[in-house]
Order: C-alpha cells, then sequence, then structure tokens
C-alpha cells in the first residue's frame, strides 16, 4: 500500500450555519473532540461564518473581483484537499441554510468521488429533512453520501453546559456514522489514487 492509503483521512467538515446566536459550533466542538480521537482520520473545520464566499456568481465570461476571488480562496483548497466531508446543518424552514448551498454551488471537482456525512440538528426532525435535500444535491456534483447520520431532535435541551451530548447514544451513533465515513473515505481515495475521476 502507498503512503496515501496509509496516511489518516483528510475530513473537512463544513458548519453551515451563519445565523447569529448559532447552535453549528457546538455541534462542530463535539464532533472534532471525536475525530482527532481516532488515528484515521484528521479533520480541518470549515466554518462559513469566519470563511464567508462570493453570494453573486459573475456573468459569463466574466472574473470575480480580486477581494472575492480571496474569499474563495480560503476555502477551494481546503475542500480541493479533503478526502471526506462533515456537513453539519440545522433546518430551516423544512430545508438547510442558503450559505450552506451557496458553499456547495461555487465548487463541483472538489466534491467528486469523495464521501459526505451528515450531523444535523433541529426541532422534532432533528434537521433531518435538511439532510435529504442534501443528498441530490450533492449527488448532482458527483459526491457520495453515506446512510448513516447523527441528528439532535430538540438540540436545545440535548447538551450539557460543556457542549456535551447528555444522550450516551449519541457515542455510539457518531462512532457508526465516522466508521462508515472512513471506510467510503479510503475506498473512495485508493479509487482516485488507481484511477482519476473524470466526472
Amino acid at each position: 500500500m502507498s503512503d496515501v492509503n496509509n496516511s489518516p483521512l483528510r475530513v473537512a467538515a463544513l458548519v453551515g450555519s451563519t445565523r447569529d446566536g448559532r447552535f453549528g459550533p457546538v455541534v462542530a466542538d463535539w464532533l472534532k473532540d471525536r475525530i482527532v480521537q481516532r488515528d484515521d482520520m484528521e479533520v480541518d473545520i470549515v466554518d462559513l461564518v469566519e470563511t464567508p464566499l462570493p453570494t453573486v456568481m459573475p456573468a459569463f465570461g466574466q472574473q470575480l473581483p480580486d477581494e472575492q476571488m480571496a474569499l474563495l480562496g480560503a476555502v477551494t483548497p481546503r475542500l480541493a484537499a479533503a478526502d471526506a466531508f462533515v456537513i453539519i446543518t440545522p433546518e430551516y424552514n423544512h430545508s438547510y441554510p442558503a450559505a450552506l448551498k451557496n458553499a456547495i454551488d461555487w465548487h463541483n471537482p472538489q466534491w467528486h468521488a469523495k464521501p459526505v456525512a451528515f450531523v444535523s440538528y433541529g426541532g422534532i426532525s432533528g434537521g433531518l429533512r435538511a439532510v435529504e435535500h442534501l443528498r441530490p444535491v450533492l449527488a448532482e456534483v458527483h459526491a457520495t453520501t453515506i446512510r448513516n447520520t447523527v441528528s439532535f431532535h430538540n438540540y436545545g435541551d440535548k447538551f450539557d453546559p460543556n457542549g456535551v451530548p447528555l444522550d450516551p447514544e449519541c457515542e455510539v451513533a457518531v462512532k457508526a456514522l465516522l466508521d462508515q465515513l472512513a471506510w467510503w473515505g479510503q475506498a473512495l481515495r485508493a479509487a482516485r489514487a488507481a484511477r482519476p475521476y473524470t466526472g
């Protein structure tokens, strides 16, 4: 096996909410702690508040201004370097945040032949309707979404003051999610190395 196949998977975790008072960073910190405990993964938290992207696409044939290109330059290489993704999303009006759709739309080859897992939170649905809306969008950019998810229903009372879920089953669920992401991440990384994906 090559060094690439033996090295830890590079996981980019996108924090999809940009609203004031958002809960996403609490979930992201919890997830990051779980990933750094593993030997087979390393994580890069891509927070769309800290790394905002342009919201207006240029007209056909025109280039973005330099300051807009700089915004893309802070995110695009990080997505390109990732072997796998976790999307952390709330549910807004039965779907996912506009900032997250914008981040997907600005990128295409960066998603190709890479697995995506979901950690969602919301009211009674736990953000699962957002996840189901994301699956066909990511299929269009040639990503592979994995089956397992972690969802926090009525999330406001599900974490202690230190940002740790109160339900111990969350640890079981996140391990299953990360194990599945690792399988797909390793398999697809080896496949891309053996034969570049052309889309």
